[in-house]
């Protein structure tokens, strides 16, 4: 059963993983190209949250995130491969997250860009990883929980 003022999108462990984090911990929205069961055989919590997008999933999480006040980059994410950076890849999908961060915070957040493998070894120290329907390439994100002030 639904509750007030809680986006319909985080189910109920999502609820519960972003509630029992602490200030530090880091969750993933990951994209559906992620490696998300073989990094959370490591340890980190995998969720699931298919059929959802990523930028749906992320507006619901900010209503309830604090996200990291003490860190100059609170929010990470992955790095074009340079052969897509040759390529000129398009990633609108960031642009979406910059809006969508900035409005939940009120200013502007930045933005820490992580390269690939390095994403992947950060990701095995995680609190959780959110697998979403996201099939966006490089929509891959993480956020540092903050304290409520």
């Amino acid at each position: 059963m639904p509750l007030k003022g809680i986006p319909n999108q985080l189910s109920p462990e999502l609820l519960k993983a972003l509630a029992e984090m602490g200030h530090g911990d880091e969750i993933i929205l990951a994209d559906i190209h992620f490696p998300t069961t073989s990094i959370c055989a490591c340890g980190p919590r995998q969720l699931r949250a298919d059929g959802q997008s990523a930028t749906d999933l992320l507006q619901a999480v900010m209503k309830l995130f604090p996200l990291d006040q003490y860190e100059d980059y609170p929010v990470a994410r992955m790095d074009l491969v340079a052969s897509d950076k040759i390529k000129g890849l398009k990633t609108p999908i960031w642009d979406k997250y910059q809006e969508i961060l900035n409005e939940a915070e009120g200013k502007q957040v930045n933005i820490e860009y992580v390269e690939r493998f390095a994403f992947y070894e950060r990701a095995k120290k995680a609190f959780a990883i959110v697998h979403t329907g996201e099939n966006q390439q490089y929509a891959n994100i993480i956020l540092k929980k903050g304290c409520l002030v």
